[in-house]
Protein backbone atom coordinates (compact mmCIF):
# COMPACT_ATOMS: atom_id res chain seq x y z
CA UNK A 1 0.00 0.00 0.00
CA UNK A 2 1.46 3.62 -0.79
CA UNK A 3 2.01 5.67 2.78
CA UNK A 4 1.31 8.24 4.04
CA UNK A 5 3.71 11.01 4.17
CA UNK A 6 4.44 12.80 7.34
CA UNK A 7 6.45 16.37 7.02
CA UNK A 8 8.56 17.64 9.98
CA UNK A 9 9.23 21.00 9.93
CA UNK A 10 11.52 21.46 13.19
CA UNK A 11 13.06 18.49 15.64
CA UNK A 12 10.81 18.81 18.63
CA UNK A 13 7.70 19.17 16.65
CA UNK A 14 7.03 15.46 16.09
CA UNK A 15 4.13 13.51 14.61
CA UNK A 16 3.35 12.37 17.96
CA UNK A 17 -0.46 10.61 18.70
CA UNK A 18 -0.97 11.02 14.64
CA UNK A 19 2.15 8.68 14.05
CA UNK A 20 1.02 6.29 17.53
CA UNK A 21 -2.84 6.64 15.50
CA UNK A 22 -1.27 4.93 11.75
CA UNK A 23 0.48 2.36 13.49
CA UNK A 24 -2.24 1.26 15.45
CA UNK A 25 -4.62 1.59 12.03
CA UNK A 26 -1.92 -0.56 10.16
CA UNK A 27 -1.81 2.27 7.49
CA UNK A 28 2.09 2.59 5.90
CA UNK A 29 3.99 6.11 6.98
CA UNK A 30 6.95 7.85 6.21
CA UNK A 31 8.65 10.79 6.95
CA UNK A 32 10.27 13.87 5.60
CA UNK A 33 12.55 15.79 8.04
CA UNK A 34 12.80 19.03 6.64
CA UNK A 35 15.03 20.69 9.60
CA UNK A 36 17.60 17.25 8.85
CA UNK A 37 17.67 18.77 5.18
CA UNK A 38 15.22 15.65 3.42
CA UNK A 39 13.73 17.75 0.43
CA UNK A 40 9.94 17.98 0.05
CA UNK A 41 9.11 15.75 -2.90
CA UNK A 42 7.94 16.79 -5.85
CA UNK A 43 4.85 15.01 -6.62
CA UNK A 44 2.20 13.28 -4.59
CA UNK A 45 1.72 9.95 -6.61
CA UNK A 46 3.40 7.68 -4.47
CA UNK A 47 1.51 8.65 -1.65
CA UNK A 48 -1.92 8.03 -0.14
CA UNK A 49 -2.24 11.08 2.11
CA UNK A 50 -0.08 13.81 3.37
CA UNK A 51 0.39 15.23 6.87
CA UNK A 52 2.30 18.64 7.57
CA UNK A 53 3.05 19.48 11.04
CA UNK A 54 3.82 22.26 13.01
CA UNK A 55 6.71 24.82 13.88
CA UNK A 56 7.79 27.57 15.25
CA UNK A 57 8.78 29.62 11.74
CA UNK A 58 5.53 31.88 9.61
CA UNK A 59 4.44 30.51 6.43
CA UNK A 60 5.68 33.66 5.05
CA UNK A 61 9.19 33.37 6.28
CA UNK A 62 11.85 33.24 3.51
CA UNK A 63 11.78 29.83 3.33
CA UNK A 64 13.46 27.74 0.38
CA UNK A 65 11.33 24.60 1.31
CA UNK A 66 7.62 26.52 1.82
CA UNK A 67 6.95 27.04 -1.58
CA UNK A 68 8.14 23.87 -2.16
CA UNK A 69 5.58 22.61 0.55
CA UNK A 70 2.38 24.29 -1.18
CA UNK A 71 3.26 23.08 -4.45
CA UNK A 72 2.92 19.40 -2.95
CA UNK A 73 -0.27 20.08 -1.72
CA UNK A 74 -1.70 21.66 -4.73
CA UNK A 75 -0.31 18.67 -6.77
CA UNK A 76 -2.01 16.26 -3.86
CA UNK A 77 -5.52 18.32 -4.28
CA UNK A 78 -5.37 17.55 -8.34
CA UNK A 79 -4.44 13.93 -7.82
CA UNK A 80 -6.82 12.92 -5.34
CA UNK A 81 -4.75 13.06 -2.51
CA UNK A 82 -6.22 13.75 1.37
CA UNK A 83 -3.94 16.15 2.86
CA UNK A 84 -3.84 16.95 7.08
CA UNK A 85 -2.81 19.95 8.54
CA UNK A 86 -1.37 20.77 12.22
CA UNK A 87 -0.96 24.52 13.24
CA UNK A 88 1.95 25.80 10.88
CA UNK A 89 0.26 22.86 8.82
CA UNK A 90 -2.49 23.61 8.97
CA UNK A 91 -1.69 27.34 7.68
CA UNK A 92 0.11 26.19 5.03
CA UNK A 93 -2.48 24.21 3.61
CA UNK A 94 -4.96 27.28 3.74
CA UNK A 95 -1.90 29.24 2.02
CA UNK A 96 -1.61 26.69 -0.78
CA UNK A 97 -5.43 27.92 -1.47
CA UNK A 98 -4.85 31.36 -1.20
CA UNK A 99 -6.21 32.38 2.03
CA UNK A 100 -4.23 34.82 3.53
CA UNK A 101 -2.03 34.03 6.65
CA UNK A 102 -1.52 37.06 9.43
CA UNK A 103 -0.11 37.71 12.65
CA UNK A 104 -2.96 37.48 15.15
CA UNK A 105 -3.99 39.80 17.93
CA UNK A 106 -2.98 37.33 20.76
CA UNK A 107 -0.87 34.38 20.89
CA UNK A 108 -2.49 31.60 21.83
CA UNK A 109 -0.29 28.89 23.76
CA UNK A 110 -1.18 26.24 26.02
CA UNK A 111 -4.54 24.48 26.78
CA UNK A 112 -7.70 25.89 25.94
CA UNK A 113 -11.37 25.91 24.72
CA UNK A 114 -12.59 25.69 21.16
CA UNK A 115 -16.67 25.16 20.31
CA UNK A 116 -18.43 24.18 17.38
CA UNK A 117 -20.09 26.25 14.91
CA UNK A 118 -21.28 23.93 12.03
CA UNK A 119 -22.73 21.63 13.87
CA UNK A 120 -23.71 19.14 11.14
CA UNK A 121 -20.57 19.72 9.40
CA UNK A 122 -19.05 18.94 13.01
CA UNK A 123 -20.71 15.89 13.93
CA UNK A 124 -19.49 14.15 10.87
CA UNK A 125 -15.41 15.24 12.36
CA UNK A 126 -15.76 15.38 16.36
CA UNK A 127 -18.91 13.46 17.45
CA UNK A 128 -21.71 15.57 19.82
CA UNK A 129 -19.29 17.71 21.68
CA UNK A 130 -19.79 21.35 21.77
CA UNK A 131 -16.54 22.22 23.16
CA UNK A 132 -13.74 20.89 24.53
CA UNK A 133 -10.10 21.60 25.20
CA UNK A 134 -7.02 21.44 23.06
CA UNK A 135 -3.51 22.22 23.16
CA UNK A 136 -2.21 25.36 21.51
CA UNK A 137 1.12 27.13 20.11
CA UNK A 138 0.62 29.84 17.54
CA UNK A 139 0.93 33.50 16.83
CA UNK A 140 -0.07 33.26 13.42
CA UNK A 141 -3.93 32.17 12.36
CA UNK A 142 -5.44 31.69 8.67
CA UNK A 143 -8.34 33.48 6.86
CA UNK A 144 -10.47 30.69 5.35
CA UNK A 145 -9.30 29.55 1.90
CA UNK A 146 -12.06 29.46 -0.76
CA UNK A 147 -14.45 26.36 -0.55
CA UNK A 148 -13.29 25.65 2.93
CA UNK A 149 -16.02 25.03 5.65
CA UNK A 150 -15.32 25.84 9.21
CA UNK A 151 -16.28 23.86 12.32
CA UNK A 152 -14.48 25.23 15.30
CA UNK A 153 -13.81 28.39 16.46
CA UNK A 154 -12.32 29.97 19.39
CA UNK A 155 -12.55 33.30 21.40
CA UNK A 156 -9.50 34.43 20.38
CA UNK A 157 -9.31 32.55 16.98
CA UNK A 158 -12.12 32.71 15.04
CA UNK A 159 -10.52 30.10 12.25
CA UNK A 160 -9.80 26.75 14.77
CA UNK A 161 -10.43 24.06 11.98
CA UNK A 162 -11.69 24.08 8.33
CA UNK A 163 -12.65 21.29 5.65
CA UNK A 164 -12.07 21.24 2.28
CA UNK A 165 -14.49 18.47 0.98
CA UNK A 166 -13.55 16.43 -2.68
CA UNK A 167 -16.37 14.28 -2.92
CA UNK A 168 -14.84 10.92 -1.77
CA UNK A 169 -12.05 12.68 0.08
CA UNK A 170 -11.23 16.07 2.30
CA UNK A 171 -8.56 18.06 3.30
CA UNK A 172 -8.60 19.20 6.93
CA UNK A 173 -6.90 22.20 8.28
CA UNK A 174 -6.52 22.67 12.46
CA UNK A 175 -4.93 25.97 13.95
CA UNK A 176 -4.22 23.76 16.95
CA UNK A 177 -2.06 20.67 17.95
CA UNK A 178 -4.04 17.91 18.39
CA UNK A 179 -1.57 15.51 17.80
CA UNK A 180 0.61 16.17 21.00
CA UNK A 181 1.07 13.40 23.26
CA UNK A 182 1.95 14.48 27.40
CA UNK A 183 5.78 13.83 26.05
CA UNK A 184 5.66 16.55 23.61
CA UNK A 185 3.90 19.11 26.29
CA UNK A 186 6.17 18.15 28.54
CA UNK A 187 9.21 19.15 26.24
CA UNK A 188 7.55 22.33 25.36
CA UNK A 189 7.20 23.64 28.43
CA UNK A 190 10.76 23.15 30.09
CA UNK A 191 11.85 24.50 27.11
CA UNK A 192 14.14 27.19 27.46
CA UNK A 193 13.05 29.25 24.02
CA UNK A 194 9.52 28.58 24.99
CA UNK A 195 9.44 29.71 28.53
CA UNK A 196 11.10 32.80 27.05
CA UNK A 197 8.30 32.73 24.70
CA UNK A 198 5.68 32.17 27.07
CA UNK A 199 6.98 34.89 29.74
CA UNK A 200 7.11 37.67 26.98
CA UNK A 201 3.43 37.03 25.81
CA UNK A 202 2.01 36.28 29.13
CA UNK A 203 3.25 40.27 30.19
CA UNK A 204 2.18 41.21 27.02
CA UNK A 205 -0.93 39.76 26.57
CA UNK A 206 -2.09 40.25 30.49
CA UNK A 207 -1.89 36.81 30.56
CA UNK A 208 -4.72 36.46 27.83
CA UNK A 209 -4.57 33.20 26.12
CA UNK A 210 -1.52 31.96 27.59
CA UNK A 211 -0.35 29.62 30.05
CA UNK A 212 3.11 29.41 31.48
CA UNK A 213 4.71 25.87 32.17
CA UNK A 214 3.29 24.76 35.45
CA UNK A 215 -0.42 25.41 34.12
CA UNK A 216 0.52 23.46 30.84
CA UNK A 217 1.68 20.78 32.75
CA UNK A 218 -1.14 20.34 35.50
CA UNK A 219 -3.45 17.29 34.50
CA UNK A 220 -1.61 16.14 31.56
CA UNK A 221 -1.73 12.98 31.28
CA UNK A 222 -6.24 13.63 31.40
CA UNK A 223 -5.98 16.26 29.36
CA UNK A 224 -4.18 14.37 26.82
CA UNK A 225 -6.09 11.21 26.67
CA UNK A 226 -9.03 13.49 26.34
CA UNK A 227 -7.29 15.21 23.80
CA UNK A 228 -6.93 11.81 21.90
CA UNK A 229 -10.26 10.99 21.52
CA UNK A 230 -11.47 14.30 19.83
CA UNK A 231 -7.97 13.01 17.70
CA UNK A 232 -9.42 9.61 17.13
CA UNK A 233 -12.28 11.33 15.18
CA UNK A 234 -10.71 13.98 13.21
CA UNK A 235 -8.38 11.01 12.23
CA UNK A 236 -11.29 8.60 11.57
CA UNK A 237 -12.53 10.86 8.64
CA UNK A 238 -9.91 11.99 7.55
CA UNK A 239 -8.51 8.61 6.86
CA UNK A 240 -12.04 8.01 5.29
CA UNK A 241 -11.06 9.22 2.06
CA UNK A 242 -7.15 7.96 2.35
CA UNK A 243 -8.65 4.72 2.81
CA UNK A 244 -10.13 4.97 -0.81
CA UNK A 245 -6.58 6.02 -2.41
CA UNK A 246 -5.06 3.06 -0.87
CA UNK A 247 -3.58 0.76 -3.75
CA UNK A 248 -1.26 -1.24 -4.64
CA UNK A 249 2.40 0.04 -5.79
Amino acid sequence: MKPIVIIQHEHDVGPGHFARYLTEHDLPHQTVRVFAGDSIPASSEPFAGICSLGGGMSVNDDLHWIDAELSLMRDADRRGVSIIGHCLGGQLLAKAFDAQIFRSAVKEIGWSEVEVDDFELAGKWVGEQRTFQVFQWHGDMFSLPFAAQRFLTSRLCENQAFVIERGEFAHLGMQFHVEMTPQLVLDWAIDPNGIKEVDEAFERQGGAGVQRSDEMVRDLDQRAQQMSVVADRLYDQWARGLRRSLGSD
